[in-house]
């Protein structure tokens, strides 16, 4: 999408938008228990929830729990302050997504400063294309994001599940995978990354999201995605026919009491999100819950792949814009580049 072209869309979107209607608040508010008795629901005009504006889902809490924390659902206080003091210190990697899931402290340490202190760590700079108005801490005393299953972690696979994963990662060690485009992972060629809504999990980097709203439609903008913006329509009307998958599914909301529910189905059979079919279903809520806060739910479920659902929760807290473009694929070489290295590598061997 050209950039005049998006700008275009941006305003078109952002006239049909409704000014929130004003109300009082504390906006360090934690969650809806702490405010409900001194917080009060920003509206629109028409009396939807307002949840318009900049959220980002920054953390360094990872989807599943790690193994060595067992069954523990969550931190103590003193744990969560630990943690944060070394996962918000200066020069720590904000994309080191994985570093909770290391037990022992001074590999953790290493693991967060690796951009900074290992030479031979390729990486983006970090001071430009990572920008993080808030350090990236822990957004809750979860061990998880995941809550359900109980254990903190994804659901067994299906046994047809688990054979289909095994043949394609053996096939993806097989020789012809530099073969053509077409056998190269979608995030590489720009098609589709595995977080990209829905659900909607925290990336590694660029995890703001930009809500706008209008009587019938509820339009959710995400920084880091090759797709268009959802627009969610919530009228009413029917999904789609099955037939047409779509890479994000069609996303059908309603509102029940001041949560927007957003149910997807009808994915796209290729987009294989953690293995997934085209049967996954996603039902994800949206409650505003302070003026800084919406409390983010979602539930995924697939009997195709997963023995049963999986729930998890994702604050997402509000922050700054603008939103910028992220054009996958304007400038983006690699996919030629590795094709062409493989084709010279070819010459070389039959030229011996």
């Amino acid at each position: 999408m050209s950039h005049r072209s998006l700008a275009a869309w941006v305003i078109v979107i952002a006239l049909g938008c409704l000014a929130p209607a004003s109300a009082a608040g504390q906006s360090q508010a934690e969650d809806a228990a702490d405010t409900a008795s001194t917080w009060t629901m920003p509206r629109l005009p028409d009396g939807q929830p307002d949840l318009q504006g900049y959220w980002t889902t920054q953390t360094f809490t990872p989807l599943e729990r790690p193994e060595y924390l067992g069954e523990k659902e969550f931190f103590t206080a003193e744990e969560v302050a630990a943690l944060n003091a070394q996962l918000t210190a200066e020069g720590v990697d904000p994309s080191a997504r994985n570093a909770v899931e290391i037990e022992d402290p001074e590999e953790r340490e290493r693991r967060l400063y690796q951009v900074n202190r290992d030479p031979s760590y390729v990486h983006y700079d970090n001071e430009i294309w990572l920008r993080t108005p808030v350090p990236k801490g822990l957004s809750t005393q979860r061990t998880s994001l995941i809550t359900d299953p109980p254990n903190g972690r994804m659901p067994a696979l299906t046994p047809e599940a688990a054979d289909k994963l095994a043949a394609e990662a053996a096939a993806r060690r097989l020789p012809n995978v530099f073969d053509s485009h077409l056998h190269r992972p979608l995030p590489e060629r720009c098609i589709v990354w595995s977080h990209e809504g829905p659900p909607n999990l925290p990336p590694a980097y660029n995890d703001i999201h930009q809500i706008f709203q209008t009587p019938a439609y509820v339009v959710v903008f995400t920084e880091l995605t090759t797709n268009p913006p959802r627009i969610i329509p919530i009228d009413g009307r029917p999904y789609v026919s099955r037939r047409i998958g779509q890479w994000a599914g069609d996303s059908i909301g309603r509102w029940e009491g001041d949560t927007l529910v957003v149910e997807t189905r009808n994915f796209n059979e290729k987009r294989r999100y953690r293995g997934a079919t085209e049967e996954m279903t996603v039902v994800e809520r949206y409650t505003r819950v302070a003026d800084d806060r919406i409390h983010y739910e979602v539930t995924v479920e697939d009997p195709n792949t997963w023995m049963r659902p999986w729930s998890a929760e994702v604050p997402m807290v509000a922050t700054e814009g603008p939103l910028y473009e992220y054009a996958c694929h304007e400038g983006n070489h690699d996919i030629r580049h590795i094709l062409e290295i493989y084709r010279n590598l070819e010459r070389q061997a039959a030229a011996k």
